[in-house]
């Protein structure tokens, strides 16, 4: 079972997390179902369905290095995680240390990126210690905790139930891919409308670098178009990333990640891993370049 999550940090019946679930059969990605959670105890028992699946979870697995070395919360995912959770009872609490640490850095440098926020070129996500606006920190701080209590593997990061895995999701990543910086979301406009048409018609085609054509059953894909929130088309796109990566050695994640900040399934790697990655799908010998 593959899952894609848009996760929201404080759940309800009118912004749910959203689950697209699906499988992959002879190459082809098969949308299943969309499910809306109001709750996180419906996120909870999520998590703790048995296994074998794979979720792409749309929020920070990581903070950005400086901010943890700064705050000596520890070298591991669950090390910082704990630590952190030890330090804020409360996600305020956790505003609170940010808008701290933030204050004593010139502005423009407070909220910090990670690297592979930015291994794009022409597109970010927002950083992980972003508590306004889009709460992103907040979806840390509420989010990752759930999935190292429920016991989930994080591939390259912590060590879990190994039938079922999770890796960090962005849905904007494969969107911006398709139509740039054209916005597909908070809106019933036909600028919007078409916008989500058109994602979903690259994904059916597999029109992305990912190159997984994707099967989706009419009504779904009348209920990922009508959602003007965008919750439903991100939850899809975060299915494609959960598949994508299933398919891949290691989960298509590079050989060595950052403990502390984690990386985004389908993000290009480093330099240096792709050419590694290069160099066995073609090795050249030294002697065969002479």
């Amino acid at each position: 079972m593959l899952l894609g999550v848009d996760f929201s940090c404080a759940p309800t019946r009118r912004k749910p997390i959203t689950v697209a679930r699906g499988r992959i059969e002879q190459g082809v990605l098969q949308v299943q179902q969309i499910d809306a959670l109001p709750s996180m105890d419906g996120f909870e028992a999520l998590l703790g369905e048995p296994g074998p699946w794979i979720g792409a979870f749309d929020f920070p697995f990581g903070l950005p290095r400086a901010f943890v070395e700064a705050q000596r919360l520890g070298a591991s995912t669950l090390a910082v995680v704990t630590e952190l959770r030890r330090r804020c009872p409360t996600r305020m609490e956790f505003r609170a240390l940010v808008d701290a640490w933030g204050s004593t850095l010139p502005a423009g440098q407070r909220l910090p990126h990670r690297v592979c926020d930015r291994m794009m070129p022409g597109i970010s996500s927002t950083s992980p210690l972003q508590t306004r606006y889009v709460p992103v920190g907040f979806m840390y701080y509420e989010g990752l905790w759930r999935l190292l209590q429920a016991g989930v593997a994080l591939p390259g990061l912590h060590e879990g139930d190994a039938a079922r895995q999770a890796v960090e999701a962005y849905p904007g990543l494969l969107a911006h891919e398709i139509i740039g910086t054209r916005s597909y979301k908070n809106g019933d406009d036909e600028a919007r409308l078409t916008a989500r048409k058109t994602i979903v018609q690259a994904l059916v085609h597999a029109r992305t670098r990912l190159a997984l054509p994707l099967r989706i059953p009419a009504a779904l894909r009348r209920a990922v178009l009508a959602d003007a929130a965008g919750d439903h088309l991100d939850a899809l796109l975060c299915l494609v990333q959960a598949a994508w990566a299933s398919a891949q050695p290691g989960f298509g994640l590079p050989e060595a990640i950052d403990p502390v900040e984690g990386w985004i399934a389908t993000m290009p790697l480093p330099v240096s891993a792709r050419q590694a990655a290069a160099r066995e799908s073609n090795p050249v010998t030294a002697k065969e370049k002479a």
